[in-house]
């Protein structure tokens, strides 16, 4: 009689995982081939003034937030997280038209309040159904690929926009149809392209917001919100890294190839680093990131001459490739499975409200005292940071 084998843990990213990297992708070029120009399309066809253009931008970040936490809370109640994730992006993609047809403000307002809720709609579930796919000893590194694939499409899609720009003689219609192509391509992969884990019948299907299922949400997930909402508060907004290059007289129609290179640099870095946190530490890669990215601030800080915001832009995206799949494979690993799509929910509701913070006070504090001192400010918080993380790792309960 032949002795039984062991059976071996899978070493390969599952397919499914694959996909919703492809996914992620495809809706960025679609998304970000629109939003790069759309600034520029209010202000120049519709004649849109700048406020109307920042209150456009600030309802629909906002109303993403507020949608995340229910769209996950929902996934969790449903037991089912493609079906909402199949919503949420549809009505991102029939969003892409409405740009194209705008004639006023008014309608680009409603497609993007649309589009926002479409990304609030698929977040949580999207990032549950992950981890519910992907086996715990790899989930870091099937984050760090779906952010990867993520990545590669919010830099192809502003370089398709400028080339289809230049080839079309400024053409904002064009380019936003030319935008329908990969959001129609995305719902039709994920309907075939994925096939959702079956819950198992020994799970019951309870209403996740009770507080019993609540405080099953313990210490471990909170700090791990907690340390995230401080990541993200030493690191505002990426417009001003733009600002930063226009201020060094960089020219207008080469400042958002600034976003391009640290989208690059997001895109390779995420997945190797990703693979990286399922064998090291999660407390000393997180401190890793923050030590880079109080590098880039330094160096954001000292000159505006292209060359050193350049490397100061390399070394955030490199900061970002390093810690964004690890927190949300963290998140995995400390959140029930039956909880996950609130969980990520409630994480994204809490990073979001601090980068909403953390912009602010930087717009303040830009505007009063001037840019390198915006960046330093912003090496602080992330040294406050790393002295949260290193003291909680010293305590005997540290995550």
């Amino acid at each position: 009689m032949m002795p039984s084998q062991k059976k071996l843990p899978q070493s390969h990213v599952p397919s499914g995982v694959w996909v919703l990297g492809f996914v992620s992708m495809l809706m960025d070029i679609s998304s970000e081939m629109i939003h790069s120009l759309l600034p520029l399309f209010m202000v120049t066809v519709l004649g849109a003034s700048t406020i109307a253009v920042g209150l456009v931008e600030g309802l629909a970040e906002s109303l993403t937030l507020v949608v995340k936490v229910f769209s996950g809370t929902l996934s969790d109640y449903l037991g089912r997280r493609k079906g909402l994730a199949v919503f949420g992006y549809a009505l991102g993609a029939l969003t892409k038209p409405l740009f194209a047809l705008a004639s006023g403000v008014g309608m680009v307002l409603t497609a993007r309040l649309l589009d926002r809720v479409g990304k609030g709609v698929r977040g949580a579930p999207r990032d549950a159904l992950v981890a519910d796919i992907a086996p715990p000893h790899l989930r870091g590194a099937a984050f760090g690929l779906r952010q990867s694939l993520d990545t590669v499409g919010a830099f192809i899609g502003p370089l398709v926009a400028v080339g289809l720009m230049l080839l079309w003689a400024n053409d904002f219609r064009a380019v936003f149809w030319v935008a329908v192509i990969p959001g129609v391509m995305v719902v039709a992969l994920l309907v075939f392209g994925v096939r959702e884990p079956v819950r198992r019948q020994s799970e019951i299907r309870t209403n996740p917001i009770r507080r019993d299922n609540l405080r099953r949400l313990d210490s471990a997930y909170w700090w791990v919100v907690g340390i995230g909402s401080v990541f993200t508060l030493a690191r505002f907004s990426e417009a001003f890294l733009v600002l930063r290059a226009q201020q060094g007289g960089m020219l207008i129609a080469l400042v958002p190839l600034i976003m391009v290179a640290m989208n690059l640099v997001y895109a390779v870095a995420a997945y190797p680093f990703g693979k990286l946190s399922d064998t090291m530490s999660h407390t000393k890669l997180l401190v890793l990131g923050l030590i880079v990215l109080i590098a880039a601030d330094v160096v954001l800080a000292i000159s505006d001459h292209w060359a050193i915001v350049i490397v100061g832009v390399i070394l955030w995206g490199l900061y970002m490739g390093m810690t964004q799949g690890l927190l949300a494979a963290m998140i995995a690993d400390v959140s029930p499975a039956d909880l996950r799509g609130t969980a990520y929910g409630l994480f994204n509701l809490a990073c979001g409200v601090a980068l909403l913070i953390a912009s602010m006070l930087a717009g303040i504090v830009w505007e009063q005292f001037g840019a390198s001192f915006t960046f330093y400010v912003g090496a602080t918080c992330a040294a406050c940071a790393i002295t949260l993380v290193v003291y909680k790792e010293s305590q005997p309960s540290g995550v």
